[in-house]
């Protein structure tokens, strides 16, 4: 079709190039598009848009601005053939031709949330595409390629959009008629070409032209017989309204528009016959039916909304019963229920007269900038409906809209948004065209959906037709006091279901109700209800449990504040609660409730919200922030805390609900202790906010869980924390209930819930530990210390025999919760046991085998003995059963550092991670205490072993355990109150680690941690607890540990080449380390893995230099000894990279090597012998000289890479020997077992 361009235009150059060309196009389009952000505007095009053009049209082969050809390739007919050839042989390819569009894809696809900012390119990009399209040298491929890249652009922007520009003049109908026509409908990768096709013609259908006119031009080729135009238009859209694929929607728009063009009409009724058979036929059971049911909806829809009424009317009626027969309301395709629905509304507005309702209600002026700016009383002019009866007011309304709005408000309360949201649209477009008493009647029907019966889906579709209405003027301000009630309600909807429950979508939709009033009503309408919407739309913000909810309550609240003006206190809140301050949960319930609460409007409906919806709420964080919310408000209002809401909570603790209770009793803990804080401001005591009864009532709800035995079970979790909570408040606000009975029954609940610690579930035994330790203090300090300040040795032995029995449990949550009691202990219960508390504690830290995984037991002790040095305080004189002294700082000290060195390993991994941790935290805060307060007790080697063993840690391969273990070591560094006395190698330390950067670095980045740690190396006192620490991290497995730990220590290696001294030393720690650590596979293997790394960098070529150097035959002689007997096919691989690497020293260790490796050739792992063989042959490809001599080196690579070293043993064995005869080293000798006696 169309003219073949002249040189220099597409169809001139080779196809192959155009495929490469338009490949080439996208890629200049994303590196000029991404110069154009979405976020900037469209106008006044960047330099990346300015070449945007030139870049797509140069890379297809057209001319630049100058004039010059862009084309890449000027091809003559002869190489013509075969590029054609080559691109078709391309185009077989599938992943290929793919792999073109995704670049375009990838970069459309950022504008998607803003795809009008394409708009300025939309056309040239178009035409170029086009220009390929109506080339006829095109390939096949070529097209499609252009009509994908076409869809991408139409996905992006949408069709609607973009199909404005596609030419659509008479001279197209025939080639795009053509075109179509040409497709296999069942060539499912060419569906996007069927699809933009079909769009295609759609447009020219507009044309206003006769299509019979163009019927009489048409040729027929001999022994083919061509229809009339329309005939063959709608024959092709009828057959795509039953594929499978998205050419269905392209059809049914087809179809819309050539259906209602004048010169068609009178096919719409055959039309209809066939598709409403079509519909009566298809099942929706089957996969066809409800392709076709979907193809033949969407046509029906698209017809009724763009036909005119007095075309569609006849037919409107039969469609109707059809759908009424079809049942699609009980369809499980929510398509086909969204396009019936749609469908529906636009058959009822079909039957009712297009007009604009004269009695709706008609806000007058909107201006925002004069809402603001008039005064607060001012009047507001308003429009009032019209009243007066019009003339169309009596017309009959057809019995069918009866119909039609019943299906609709069935569709208010269908299982998905998409329907309810068309049932709501379709709802307010019919109220429109109907008289006042039908429009108020359909608003009762829809206030029907908010019956208690009625499920959360009818109130969100009640929601979303209210606000339609609202926002049409439909809803008249008499029925504003009934829909106000329903909104309210509605905006703390929330119904529970199993463990959670439904209902954010109805309170968003709430807000939207009220974000669509205050748009729709004049202020003074609005006026007798703007107390309690602006409460309901506070709570909403601040209180809501969903993010989407409260930001759409400020978003409405705002709206209100701008349209109405009338909302109390509404800028003032509106910067407090904004869009962002709003996203966090924690900050709405604790700080922004704060501030609101402070404006007398709101602070009891917030407070009795509190009280009413979310104590008792199914989400256990939710109860809890807000008992610590009314905690916060009970200071804006005692007097109602006290008169009214604490008796209401302590009613709420008895009641049958779990979570009713356990929201009851947080509750009652939190308002209780804020009435003491606000007492003791005033120095009063408590009991001047509460009465005899409400201290009654508090100190009974512990007798009441236990009478009733509501400690057991899986609600008795929730029980035993909140009571330990309530405790622990109680105790802090002194109530005088000191030698109440009470007090023993609190204590048997603390210490029974420590006792029964595994019995409870793992995702809540951590905040129960927690929160019966703390109510431990709170009460041993309150109501056990006698008036003299020293315990009663009785209840003091009784307690402590009674802790320390517990820390020899078998079971480790008793021994964890027990241990942290005792650390918890006050100073007075302490005081006299010290001793006895530090010696049970540390043998809780003791490994054995019996108790070798209770990982979590020793870190607790940990915490405890820590927690109890803070408490008793120091005294360098002291007794050690009362104090930190001289005679027990070294056991204290001893037992954390003997932690340190925990590594014990279980089926959840390191668990003596937990244990180091806690130790270098206990490590810091130790020495910190004694270094404030006496500082001659931290010893010059006790000080030097916790630096060490900082350093050590600060550069293993746990980024949280690393930057634990170097915060602390910076911290004892630079404290200087005053500072660390006797600290090794200060003024290196000082300028490795800095002040000023400390803060700075990021200890957890293994980039910017072991470039630093390294340094360490070359401080004698350090050395080798770093190079411990860092031979770990080199031979790890995760990638940026092992690269950066790596480049570190080969930098320093390299700094120290030329300092023999520091060789020597640096040599020698190594070996050390590899000594102490003989058979210990958590340091040997990575051990081994860096000895490699390092041999092939060339760390220890200045030994290389002199014959059987003491490192390497001490080296040799440490790997011997470690793999000996051993089965561990990791350490025996690292073992021969050691080995290879070690050829490189010269004398009788070669030999030795060589040796070593003739063994490993026949061991009896046939994945080590490979293993072994591959390895040496790449030693001798690189040691070939030194290893073997010239005229054997072929021969012992012939060996290496030709024998099967998988094979059996002894076809091994003969070859290894072979190997060793060229190699010059002795073959390895049998050694019999003896037989047994």
């Amino acid at each position: 079709m169309g003219v073949r361009p002249e040189n220099g235009g597409p169809g001139s150059q080779q196809p192959a190039t155009l495929v490469f060309q338009l490949w080439r196009a996208s890629a200049s389009l994303e590196s000029s598009l991404s110069k154009q952000t979405p976020a900037s505007p469209a106008g006044a095009p960047s330099t990346g848009q300015v070449g945007l053009q030139t870049a797509l049209h140069k890379s297809l082969g057209g001319s630049d601005a100058r004039g010059t050809s862009a084309s890449l390739v000027d091809c003559g007919p002869a190489g013509l053939g075969a590029a054609r050839s080559q691109c078709e042989g391309c185009w077989c390819r599938v992943s290929q031709r793919r792999a073109f569009t995704y670049g375009k894809a990838v970069i459309m696809d950022k504008y998607q949330e803003q795809p009008h900012l394409l708009d300025p390119h939309l056309e040239w990009m178009m035409n170029m595409l086009l220009d390929i399209v109506q080339d006829k040298t095109s390939l096949p491929g070529l097209v499609h390629l252009a009509f994908k890249f076409l869809y991408i652009i139409t996905k992006v922007r949408g069709y609607k959009i973009f199909l404005r520009l596609f030419p659509h003049e008479v001279a197209d109908v025939q080639p795009v008629l053509d075109m179509v026509t040409d497709q296999n409908p069942k060539d499912h990768e060419t569906w996007e070409t069927r699809y933009m096709l079909l769009l295609w013609l759609s447009v020219t259908c507009l044309i206003p032209f006769d299509f019979s006119r163009l019927d009489g031009n048409l040729s027929t080729e001999p022994g083919q017989a061509q229809g009339p135009v329309m005939d063959r238009i709608l024959q092709i859209a009828e057959s795509y309204l039953t594929v499978s694929d998205k050419a269905r929607d392209a059809a049914a728009v087809l179809v819309s528009r050539f259906i209602t063009r004048p010169d068609a009409t009178h096919k719409m009724a055959g039309f209809l016959d066939r598709t409403l058979c079509s519909l009566a036929r298809s099942s929706l059971q089957t996969m066809e039916g409800v392709i076709t049911v979907d193809g033949v909806l969407q046509a029906l829809a698209q017809i009724f909304k763009h036909g005119k009424r007095e075309d569609c009317l006849p037919f409107a009626a039969s469609v109707l019963e059809c759908l009424d027969k079809c049942r699609l309301s009980e369809s499980n395709q929510t398509l086909l229920r969204k396009l019936g629905v749609k469908l529906i509304q636009r058959l009822g507005l079909t039957f009712l007269k297009p007009k604009v309702a004269k009695w709706r209600y008609q806000r007058g002026c909107r201006s925002l900038a004069a809402n603001l700016t008039r005064p607060a009383q001012g009047p507001h002019e308003q429009i009032p409906p019209d009243t007066a009866s019009d003339s169309d007011e009596g017309y009959d309304v057809p019995e069918e809209v009866e119909n039609v709005i019943e299906q609709l408000l069935v569709g208010l309360k269908d299982r998905d948004t998409v329907v309810r949201w068309s049932a709501a649209k379709g709802l307010g477009r019919m109220a429109g065209r109907l008289p006042r008493e039908l429009a108020d009647d359909v608003v009762g029907s829809v206030l029907d959906c908010f019956r208690f019966q009625e499920t959360n889906d009818a109130w969100h579709g009640g929601c979303l037709a209210l606000a339609e209405l609202g926002r049409r003027g439909l809803l008249l301000p008499s029925r504003l006091t009934d829909v106000v009630a329903v909104i309210l309600e509605a905006l703390t909807y929330d119904e529970k279901r199993g463990a959670c429950s439904v209902g954010a979508n109805v309170r968003d939709a709430a807000c939207y109700v009220c974000w669509a009033f205050a748009r729709a009503y004049a202020p003074q309408e609005l006026r007798p209800f703007v107390n309690k919407i602006s409460s309901a739309l506070v709570i909403a913000t601040v209180f809501d449990r969903d993010v989407n909810c409260r930001r759409a309550a400020s978003a409405a609240f705002q709206e209100n504040v701008g349209r109405q003006g009338t909302f109390p206190h509404g800028i003032d809140i509106l910067t407090t609660a904004d869009y962002f301050a709003v996203g966090n949960r924690s900050n709405c319930f604790l700080v922004i409730s704060v501030l609101i609460a402070g404006f007398p409007e709101y602070t009891r409906p917030m407070i009795d919200h509190l009280v009413a919806m979310k104590i008792s709420h199914w989400d256990g964080a939710i109860r809890e922030l807000s008992a610590k919310a009314l905690h916060n408000l009970t200071r804006q209002a005692p007097e109602h805390s006290v008169s009214h809401v604490l008796p209401r909570l302590l009613s709420l603790t008895v009641s049958p609900d779990l979570h009713t209770r356990h929201g009851a009793i947080l509750a009652c803990a939190e308002v209780t202790y804020a009435l003491y804080k606000l007492a003791a401001e005033e120095s009063r005591p408590v009991t001047d906010y509460l009465d005899q009864k409400a201290l009654d009532g508090l100190k009974q709800i512990h007798h009441q869980l236990y009478d009733r035995q509501l400690y057991r079970g899986l609600g008795g979790e929730l029980m035993r924390q909140a009571v330990c909570i309530l405790i622990e408040n109680l105790s802090l606000s002194k109530m005088p209930f000191k030698g109440d009975a009470i007090i023993d029954g609190w204590h048997w609940l603390i210490n029974d819930t420590l006792r029964s610690l595994h019995l409870i579930s793992s995702h809540s035994r951590q905040q129960i530990k927690e929160a019966a330790v703390s109510a431990l203090t709170a009460l041993c300090s309150e109501y056990y210390l006698p008036e003299s300040g020293e315990a009663r040795p009785a209840r003091q032995g009784e307690l402590m025999g009674l802790y320390l029995a517990e820390l020899q449990s078998p079971e480790e949550m008793t021994r964890c919760g027990f241990s942290l009691a005792l650390g918890a202990l006050p100073g007075f219960l302490l005081r006299g046991r010290l001793q006895q508390v530090l010696a049970g504690l540390r043998a809780v830290t003791r490994i054995s085998p019996k108790d070798a995984s209770f990982a979590e037991s020793r870190r607790d002790a940990l915490k405890a003995i820590s927690r109890i040095c803070q408490t008793v305080g120091v005294q360098a004189e002291g007794s050690p059963d009362d104090v930190l002294c001289g005679a027990n700082v070294p056991q204290v000290y001893a037992t954390l550092l003997g932690c340190t060195q925990d590594y014990t390993t279980d089926s959840r991994g390191d668990v003596g991670a937990w244990v180091r941790e806690a130790a270098m935290a206990s490590l810091m805060e130790l020495t910190l205490l004694l270094g404030r307060s006496e500082p001659a007790l931290v010893g010059a080697d006790t000080l030097a072993q916790v630096l060490c063993c900082l350093a050590q840690q600060a550069s293993e391969k746990i980024d949280r355990f690393r930057a634990r273990a170097a915060e602390a070591l910076v911290t004892l560094l630079h404290f200087d109150a005053p500072p660390l006395p006797h600290v090794p190698h200060r003024g290196e330390l000082e300028r490795i680690f800095p002040r000023s950067e400390a803060a700075a670095v990021n200890w957890n980045a293994p980039a910017q941690a072991f470039p630093r740690v390294t340094q360490l190396l070359g401080l004698p006192a350090y050395r080798y607890h770093v190079l411990l620490g860092l031979v770990v991290s080199v031979g790890g497995l995760t990638e940026s540990t092992v690269r950066a730990s790596t480049q570190s220590l080969f930098e320093y290696t390299r700094r120290i080449q030329d300092d023999p001294r520091a060789m020597a030393a640096f040599s020698g720690c190594l070996l050390q380390v590899f000594q102490d650590n003989l058979r210990n596979d958590r340091v040997s293997v990575p051990l081994l893995k860096t000895l490699d790394q390092m041999l092939a960098h060339g760390c220890f070529d200045v030994f290389t230099t002199e014959e059987n150097h003491p490192f390497s035959l001490k080296l040799l002689a440490l790997c011997k000894e470690e793999i000996k007997k051993s089965k561990d096919v990791q350490k025996l691989r690292s073992s021969v990279a050691v080995f290879c690497g070690m050829i490189q020293f010269p004398g009788d260790v070669r030999k030795k090597v060589l040796v070593q490796l003739a063994l490993l050739l026949c061991h009896p792992f046939p994945i080590i012998r490979k293993a072994t063989a591959s390895q040496v042959y790449e030693m001798v490809l690189t040691y070939g000289d030194e290893v073997v001599g010239a005229a054997a080196l072929g021969e012992v690579l012939a060996v290496l890479g030709d024998t099967a070293w998988d094979a059996a043993l002894p076809e091994v064995r003969g070859q290894r020997n072979r190997l060793c005869e060229l190699l010059q080293v002795p073959p390895p000798q049998l050694v019999s077992k003896p037989s047994p006696c």
